[in-house]
């Protein structure tokens, strides 16, 4: 297995868009003991009150909203080409049914702190909270486009996260 680099933030050069639009990534909290990851397509990254930011957002009914609620540190782990089947199922099943480490074959990996992410990514995002909010209809500028995301009441929350450490193969 390769070994991971530590980066600042300033230093990834991938393309953003794709990075998160196109290749997804997975969203991981917890502790080494009991943790779950989901795969993510929406956020962003960019500087938020002067420090290097992601932008995540996640919906109360995945599993992985109790983790991130509970901790204050999780991960955004980016992969090459080849684990696109695992990253698939890890956003279409659930962390409630089913043991994703054990039906993707990943290899759970820990900060020093205990923050989980995957040993076969290529680059790793450690992100502390900053804040955290409810997208709501009420805030709704361009409704036709926002609004045929949603049916019902499951708004995701948004998490503006500084990027505390950046890992790189």
């Amino acid at each position: 297995m390769a070994v991971f680099k530590t980066l600042s933030p300033q230093e990834i050069t991938d393309n953003p868009f794709k990075l998160i639009g196109s290749d997804w990534g997975l969203v991981t909290a917890g502790t080494p003991d009991s943790f779950n990851t989901m795969t993510v397509s929406w956020g962003g990254v960019g500087i938020m009150w002067n420090k290097p930011a992601a932008f995540t957002f996640i919906r109360p009914q995945r599993y992985t909203f109790g983790f991130l609620e509970e901790k204050e540190r999780f991960s955004i782990s980016f992969f090459d080409d080849s684990f696109r089947k695992a990253l698939a199922f890890c956003g279409s099943k659930s962390g409630r049914d089913v043991d994703k480490v054990k039906e993707t074959g990943l290899t759970p990996a820990f900060t020093e702190d205990g923050v989980p992410y995957f040993e076969e990514a290529r680059l790793v995002l450690v992100c502390k909270k900053l804040y955290g909010q409810f997208l709501d209809e009420e805030s709704v500028i361009e409704g036709e486009t926002v609004l045929k995301q949603y049916n019902g009441d499951d708004w995701h929350k948004m998490y503006i996260s500084e990027i505390t450490e950046v890992l790189a193969k």
